[in-house]
């Protein structure tokens, strides 16, 4: 299915000879951070779960443990994200956004607007086995309101497969978006989240387009004044992860180190659950948006952020 990511299978790989170099690099005084980060980012996620194994059947010890006791910082949150295995990575990210005090929403609409319905399917199901919680319950227990009704719909799981655009409905959703916002005192939310929770990507694609020439307007610019905060947040991001899961990453990549700081957590997030999908597609669609290359930008970033660290 995904094809363009910039991580792949090792090769010649030896998980042993790994498990033996991340053991060397990290005992005794201080740790070769060098081969820890070389290892892990030149291995996909499969080959690190075997160097997991191997690490623990040759030294009874627990890979994971020893780079969080190793490490600190930012690092050590990259490597250790490395180190999960995939199939956990959303339901992981998902339990610690519900976890606690307050609740981050970024991180509930950056995964649920941008999974495919298998995706989400399979993420319940992790999350369920994992944390023996209904995902859908612990969200519904934490959001409210509008917010939290997109996020049950897409929760389901039940978007139209792509098949044939019916022109007649194309005309049809967009006539209802377009009465539901731009030509009605207040909005209809309702309207919004049914047909954009569940309409087919090509489908919307069409409505889209039909939107542009009935209103003057890009669907986007009647979400950002008919409706506000994490509503808001969400519709948009399902509207761009319809128009192009890719570009939309290329664009949560660079609001993640626009300006002085860097959310580190969203870039890492993205990066790691991306790596093996489409990073390749999110590195095309960044330059082409943002007239840099995702590379340079990390790069400054990072000697910025080392540099205020040292200064």
């Amino acid at each position: 299915l995904y094809t363009r990511g910039t991580v792949t299978a090792f090769s010649p790989f030896d998980a042993r000879a790994d498990a033996e170099a991340l053991r060397k690099a990290m005992k005794g005084i201080g740790t070769d951070e060098e081969t820890v980060l070389k290892i892990l980012t030149s291995r996909n996620n499969a080959q690190r779960q075997e160097i997991a194994s191997a690490f623990k059947t040759l030294f009874g010890r627990d890979l994971v443990d020893d780079l969080k006791s190793e490490l600190t910082g930012k690092f050590e949150t990259l490597m250790v994200s490395l180190m999960r295995p995939t199939y956990i990575f959303d339901a992981h990210a998902l339990k610690h956004a519900i976890k606690g005090a307050g609740t981050n929403e970024k991180v509930l609409t950056e995964i649920l607007a941008s999974r495919t319905p298998a995706e989400v399917r399979n993420i319940k199901q992790v999350y369920l086995q994992e944390y023996e919680a209904n995902l859908e319950d612990k969200i519904t227990g934490e959001t409210s309101g509008y917010f939290q009704r997109l996020l049950v719909v897409l929760l389901q799981a039940n978007r139209d497969p792509d098949g044939r655009v019916d022109e007649g409905l194309v005309e049809q959703d967009a006539q209802v978006l377009f009465r539901a916002g731009e030509l009605k005192w207040g909005t209809d939310e309702e309207k919004f989240i049914t047909i954009l929770g569940t309409r087919s990507v090509s489908h919307l694609r069409r409505v889209f387009d039909k939107y542009m020439t009935i209103s003057g307007f890009q669907i986007e610019e009647t979400i950002d004044r008919e409706t506000s905060g994490d509503l808001e947040k969400l519709l948009l991001a399902v509207v761009k992860c319809i128009r192009s899961v890719p570009a939309y990453f290329a664009e949560t990549l660079y609001y993640s180190m626009k300006g002085a700081g860097t959310d580190d957590d969203t870039l890492i997030r993205v990066m790691v659950s991306r790596s093996e999908i489409d990073l390749l597609d999110i590195r095309k669609e960044f330059r082409k948006n943002f007239a840099k290359s995702l590379h340079h930008m990390i790069q400054v970033k990072l000697v910025f952020c080392c540099q205020g660290k040292q200064g």
